[in-house]
């Protein structure tokens, strides 16, 4: 049982956060959220456990086999939790477990029972309910103990559009996390930068990078590390990380840490000699170019979709510059020509997850969750990503000095009144600052 990752974070803010959901509630309806179970790695033996997001925004309990009700009847709120019962035989060979005595004081609870009397007890809460919020298909296990608990399971209204709304905005006890989420990935990242050199593998920058994250107190990385050489860049989630890194090519580093539940992201490309080529000078400064004009532009007001048609035209402007493209630029644009070279989105939502919840779009908001379209104007409080790439497989029709060369920069950023405030801005991105650091260690 670790509450390390509560204690990060006042209580107050997750009793808030429930008081918030309860507001939103129909009177005489439940909620129900339920936490991640482990997950079994080989035989008897389960990966190191990581809570379900949505459980732990409301309760800040970092236990498995768990469950959250707030239930909503004459406009009282009451707040009710499941969790493992205490167990000394398994306490002994597994860890500490909270238990249901000391549940309700600790996590600030009004009532707490074991999982296993899920049944008996859930029952007596969602009698003659008028409505029920339940995620289905996000925690089996959950669905499946709600079938025992209804003879003919109700229609479930989802949770999940108020939880994504509430979790978009970060608090200013979100944003102090996140800074410190920012700033050990960068030093990571610049940990990486001085110890990579040619002949190398991939994974031992890969454990420089995670042992950096360790000595800071972020044990896990919020996802898999991508230390992609040369023409590996071009695989945009590479994960093997299992090749040398060879004099004369770049290296594509995506990597952040997760502290206390909530996510770095940080991309940085540099040369494995610390000096670029002339060719990858060129590429990178179209990417850095589109970046910089990226993180003026998006502020509170501008839409991801605004920001992102100006990245493109910038890139496809360089890249016709440099004879990789023919044509005109708009119908370039018009036909998606880019997309052989930049194929994915300038950035996404970052917080308790790395690709984090929340709706990019009016039409979601109205309820066409089907919409694609990033066109919400962004607002103060908001945590995002700013990313854009290129990336020239070996297999393009291109001039050859260009082939297998892969770049992306990227940067968190909390949108203020002010404009926007980078997370990250720590680890160097110009060539020169890059060329510097690396001359220093080699």
């Amino acid at each position: 049982m670790d509450l390390a990752y509560m204690d990060a974070l006042p209580i107050e803010e997750f009793i808030q956060r429930r008081e918030k959901i309860g507001e939103q509630l129909a009177d005489n309806s439940a909620m129900i959220v339920f936490s991640n179970i482990e997950q079994r790695r080989n035989n008897d033996c389960t990966f190191p456990f990581r809570q379900d997001s949505y459980f732990w925004y409301l309760t800040g309990f970092n236990e498995p086999d768990s469950a959250l009700i707030i239930s909503k009847q004459n406009a009282q709120i009451t707040t009710t939790i499941f969790v493992r019962p205490s167990d000394p035989l398994m306490e002994t060979w597994n860890g500490r477990r909270l238990g249901v005595i000391n549940a309700p004081t600790k996590l600030r609870i009004n009532k707490a029972f074991s999982i296993e009397d899920f049944k008996q007890e859930a029952t007596k809460i969602f009698k003659n309910l008028t409505a029920l919020y339940h995620y289905q298909g996000l925690q089996p296990w959950g669905d499946a103990l709600l079938n025992e608990a209804f003879s003919t399971p109700p229609q479930y209204i989802s949770w999940a559009p108020i939880l994504d709304e509430m979790r978009l905005f970060k608090s200013a006890n979100e944003i102090r996390l996140m800074q410190q989420a920012g700033q050990i990935s960068a030093l990571g990242h610049i940990k990486a930068m001085k110890q990579t050199r040619p002949n190398r593998f991939e994974y031992e920058i890969e454990s420089e990078i995670l042992h950096e994250f360790n000595r800071f107190g972020a044990r896990y990385p919020s996802y898999t590390s991508i230390v992609a050489g040369g023409e590996n860049a071009c695989i945009l989630h590479y994960t093997e990380n299992d090749q040398v890194l060879r004099d004369g090519e770049l290296v594509l580093i995506d990597a952040g840490c997760e502290f206390a539940m909530y996510a770095g992201d940080i991309t940085r490309t540099f040369p494995v000699n610390g000096k670029f080529t002339q060719p990858q000078r060129e590429i990178y400064e179209i990417v850095l170019k589109a970046q910089k004009r990226a993180l003026e532009l998006l502020v509170a007001g501008n839409t991801i979709q605004q920001v992102n048609d100006e990245v493109v035209r910038i890139k496809v402007q360089g890249l016709l510059n440099l004879g990789i493209m023919h044509g005109d630029i708009d119908e370039l644009i018009k036909n998606d020509a880019h997309r052989e070279f930049y194929m994915h989105g300038l950035g996404h939502w970052l917080g308790l997850d790395v690709h984090d919840v929340g709706s990019y779009s009016k039409d979601t908001q109205n309820g066409n969750r089907n919409s694609k379209i990033r066109n919400r104007p962004l607002e103060v409080g908001m945590v995002l990503t700013v990313e854009p790439g290129l990336y020239i497989s070996p297999k393009s029709n291109v001039p050859e000095q260009y082939k297998g060369i892969g770049v992306r920069i990227e940067d968190n950023i909390l949108i203020t009144e002010y404009g926007n405030k980078v997370l990250t801005s720590s680890v160097p991105k110009e060539i020169a600052e890059i060329e510097a650091l690396m001359a220093e260690s080699h």
